[in-house]
């Protein structure tokens, strides 16, 4: 039975070899005669003797004719020019007075013209300012250092040059135009500390006088140090005395005006005090008027002391007297050195 079984598997495995190289022969025939069926396919192209040249009609390809353009005539029967008349129209807008000026504008700053301003020290503890402003010539000009002020004149080329006396160390001085404008400058004067000074500033023309009595000097004697006799600053030299200045210019508009004494303390010759008062002077411009001033003092190179007093100034009648305030400012003691 076992061998019956055998000759079956055989025979359907030789059946189903012979099934499969059939398929196989037929499947590359098929794969032949579809790559022989197909042709290329080649570029058709024309024919140069196809090809004509286009031409324009012959209506277009014409050359054009220029026309003459003539502008028409005026007519014959035109009006006559007219001339104007020889009296002249004279048109009146209003005849009433004018109302009022306008106000006048505030000179402008012109562009490019710097001002400048140097701050050199000196003897003395003085500070030479040189200001150059050429846009600003002949003006009222403010000079500031710490608590002291005074106004100036420009010379014509808006120059000015002064000496002013310091009040601190590292001082500082600025410079204001009426029109806003200024300019700045700084100088160490390590020099300060040697000096005392007393300053007194007001408004005004006149009226105030500051007076140094030296060591127990009297009233115009040599000691006695005041605009009358101020001294310069050479006095100081070996330590003989003080010296006086000076400050603003009273041609200005509304001037402010000051007077500096300067004393060199720490190199004095001689032992002793300085004795200081100011003096105001009724005038007819300033009788029954209200005045006002400032003191200052500068001691170890410092500003100390600064007050403030309002003076009720007598009657006309007084005209020509003084007052003379003692209490204003501190006297200096003096240690010989």
């Amino acid at each position: 039975m076992s061998q019956m079984k055998n000759v079956y598997r055989r025979y359907a495995l030789a059946g189903a070899t012979f099934s499969i190289a059939i398929s196989i022969g037929f499947l590359m025939q098929s794969s032949e005669a579809s790559q022989a069926a197909v042709a290329p396919v080649s570029a058709v192209s024309p024919s140069p003797s196809q090809v004509e040249k286009a031409s324009l009609p012959g209506a277009l390809s014409a050359p054009r004719k220029s026309v003459a353009k003539v502008l028409p005539s005026l007519p014959k029967d035109r009006a006559a020019p007219r001339s104007l008349p020889e009296t002249p129209t004279v048109l009146l807008v209003s005849r009433d007075a004018p109302i009022g000026l306008l106000p006048e504008e505030e000179p402008a700053p012109a562009l490019g013209c710097e001002s400048e301003l140097t701050a050199t020290a000196s003897a003395a503890a003085m500070v030479n300012l040189q200001l150059s402003a050429p846009c600003q010539p002949g003006v009222r000009v403010t000079v500031h250092h710490e608590d002291l002020k005074f106004t100036e004149i420009t010379g014509p080329d808006g120059s000015l040059q002064i000496a002013v006396p310091a009040f601190a160390v590292n001082a500082m001085f600025a410079v204001t135009f009426p029109n806003g404008d200024g300019a700045v400058a700084s100088v160490r004067v390590d020099s300060l500390p040697f000096y005392d000074r007393a300053a007194i500033q007001w408004k005004g023309q006149g009226a105030l006088e500051l007076h140094a009595f030296e060591f127990g000097a009297p009233y115009g004697g040599v000691g006695h140090v005041w605009s009358g006799a101020p001294r310069d600053l050479t006095a100081v030299s070996g330590g003989l005395g003080g010296f006086l200045v000076h400050l603003g210019n009273s041609e200005a508009a509304e001037p402010l005006m000051a007077e500096v004494y300067t004393f060199p303390t720490l190199i004095a010759s001689q032992a002793g005090s300085v004795a200081l008062n100011v003096e105001a002077q009724v005038s007819m411009t300033n009788c029954g008027r209200r005045l006002a001033l400032q003191s200052i003092e500068v001691r170890d190179g410092r500003v100390t002391d600064i007050h403030d007093l309002t003076l009720e100034l007598p009657d006309c009648d007084a005209a020509g007297e003084f007052l003379v305030l003692k209490n204003l400012l501190q006297d200096l003691t003096i240690a010989q050195n």
